[in-house]
């Protein structure tokens, strides 16, 4: 279980610097959008900046709301991890049955071992003396100590297989406690990984349309229209200018009769 509290703090890590690349990007844009800004407002090209500048603008928009949406993500990784630690912490303590079922069995099994070993050795004992021709009754009392050993060895086989019996009922509860706990968490996860996959699909989907946007006021934008703006800030009006004449009133002005 603890590498489950582990992995989800490590999504939740990946998230937060994804987050942190994003609203870094967003300040990028934005700043692209300054400098398309200060563009020089002079020539035939001015008006194509507005163009730069609205559309790194949406663009800073875009990266801005899908850190946003991340960060709201980090919040439901977070507010997982508090449920799995009190899940956990109630799986433990339901399981105190299973520990003691495992701590008994270990002790039952050190038993049985060393009741086998005592066993074994007065049957040896006992083989031996008959091989030595031993008498009567030192074989008598190693038939004794030998059939002793038997029924400690046996009352151990019980008292193991009992224990046993309780061992692999209490693990098999457990294992189905756990796979459920570990089933329920890679839902989890995956369902917050989703969350994050559609974030981002959506963020491409409107990077995508203010390309688009980009693309096509490009292209409405006609070298001869930016050539008659140029020409409308820069010329001085549409009419023009009238024809000079020199007429005999402005002779007579500039020549007056009889002057001298």
């Amino acid at each position: 279980m603890k590498h489950g509290q582990l992995a989800t703090k490590e999504l939740a890590e990946f998230v937060r610097e994804s987050a942190a690349i994003e609203e870094t990007y967003s300040k990028s844009m934005s700043k692209l959008a300054k400098i398309a800004s200060n563009g020089s407002p002079q020539g035939t090209f001015a008006p194509m900046w507005d163009v730069f500048r609205v559309s790194s603008d949406k663009l800073a928009l875009c990266h801005l709301e899908l850190m946003r949406k991340m960060n709201d993500l980090i919040r439901d990784f977070n507010k997982y991890g508090d449920e799995q630690v009190k899940i956990h912490r109630k799986t433990k303590e339901e399981m105190v049955g299973t520990v003691e079922a495992v701590q008994a069995v270990q002790v039952q099994n050190g038993h049985l071992q060393k009741s086998k070993e005592g066993y074994h050795a007065k049957c040896f004992e006992l083989d031996r003396l008959r091989k030595e021709g031993a008498p009567q009754k030192e074989l008598e009392k190693a038939e004794l100590k030998s059939k002793k050993a038997a029924e400690s060895f046996a009352v151990c086989i019980e008292k193991y297989n009992r224990v046993g019996g309780e061992f692999e009922q209490k693990m098999s509860e457990s294992s189905q406690k756990f796979q459920e706990i570990e089933e329920t968490h890679l839902r989890q996860m995956k369902q917050l990984i989703k969350g994050y996959s559609h974030s981002i699909e959506d963020t491409h989907v409107q990077v995508g349309q203010v390309h688009e946007e980009f693309k096509q006021n490009v292209e409405n934008i006609g070298i001869d229209n930016l050539i008659q703006k140029f020409a409308e800030q820069k010329g001085t009006g549409q009419d023009k200018p009238g024809t000079a004449r020199l007429t005999r009133r402005s002779l007579v002005f500039l020549f007056p009769v009889g002057g001298k």
